[in-house]
């Protein structure tokens, strides 16, 4: 009997949707998914964990991993390529709960509600100083994929100006000015706020270095939602100590958990998340909608086409 592994723990009405949609095939779930002999079977498996790379043995039946988040970093490409095993990922589920985050961290910048949190933790009534608004600022987006179009079009409330890079310069509606890589050192230099949504590639490691952060204004924040390997820390941290720029909001770091020797931990410019802002109630549900999308044109003998990933490009 053909098989199905799902890792992520489902709701019951999930896994009844995906039953309803195969019927004559096992699915696993819950306890059942960490016993390797059912990924030695399995056909598909929906998320990624060490049990399901220690289960690509030879006679192994996997043809198809649906990724249960957009960063697929940690997968195998070079088997997957070898084997023919068809890999999609869960982008687009996080484009809401990742650009409300991002606009939470310029909001607090601007309104310097991120001192007022400090003050408050003394009991300390004190003035932060002049209030700056985001409305009117530029917004540079470094990767606009499904979440950066989605910063761009929360942007528009505010009448900011959104410049945008990303490898194919191709336009984007909600972005007033596009580029392609060439022009990144452009957009840096003409934005208030740089948000980086890049995926970690040969391409993008350590994309925003020394020299990058030398082009931002002294005013602009940077804010990193992406990965944390595509910024030099030492870099930004030495940004962030001499005021080459102005502060910085992170969700995600090169190392995680962010050490406690971090000085990023001290510095009172810094917004530090722990690599949550994708988190939301409604997160399984969309990822759920995505994987049956796929596997409805996969029993019907077709390839998964929402969010294939390119195994030579790794995203």
């Amino acid at each position: 009997m053909r098989k199905i592994v799902c890792i992520p723990d489902l709701q019951p009405e999930q896994l009844k949707r995906i039953q309803e949609t195969v019927p004559d095939w096992t699915v696993i779930n819950g306890d059942e998914a960490r016993d390797i002999a059912h990924f030695r079977e399995a056909e598909i498996v929906v998320g990624w964990n060490d049990l399901a790379a220690d289960s690509m043995v030879p006679d192994s039946r996997l043809r198809w991993v649906q990724a249960w988040g957009a960063g697929v970093e940690q997968m195998p490409f070079d088997a997957f390529r070898r084997r023919g095993i068809l890999l999609t990922n869960a982008s687009g589920v996080h484009a809401y709960p990742i650009s409300e985050t991002v606009f939470a961290m310029m909001l607090s910048f601007a309104r310097k509600l991120h001192l007022s949190i400090y003050n408050k933790a003394d009991k300390k009534w004190s003035w932060t100083g002049e209030l700056d608004e985001i409305h009117g600022k530029a917004l540079g987006l470094v990767g606009v994929g499904a979440i950066g179009e989605e910063i761009a079009r929360l942007a528009r409330a505010f009448g900011m100006r959104v410049l945008g890079v990303r490898k194919s310069g191709r336009d984007s509606p909600y972005v007033d000015a596009m580029y392609d890589v060439q022009g990144l050192d452009e957009v840096l230099g003409a934005s208030d706020y740089v948000v980086v949504t890049l995926p970690i590639t040969p391409e993008t490691e350590y994309m925003i270095d020394r020299s990058r952060f030398g082009k931002m204004k002294p005013t602009a924040f940077f804010i990193n939602i992406g990965r944390g390997r595509t910024t030099d820390t030492e870099a930004l941290i030495e940004a962030l100590r001499n005021g080459t720029i102005a502060g910085a909001g992170l969700d995600v770091f090169e190392q995680e958990p962010l050490p406690e020797t971090s000085p990023l931990w001290e510095l009172p410019n810094v917004i530090v998340t722990p690599h949550n802002s994708g988190s939301s109630v409604h997160y399984g549900e969309r990822a759920v909608k995505i994987f049956m999308e796929n596997l409805s044109a996969y029993i019907e003998g077709n390839e998964p086409a929402r969010n294939r990933v390119d195994l030579d490009l790794q995203y």
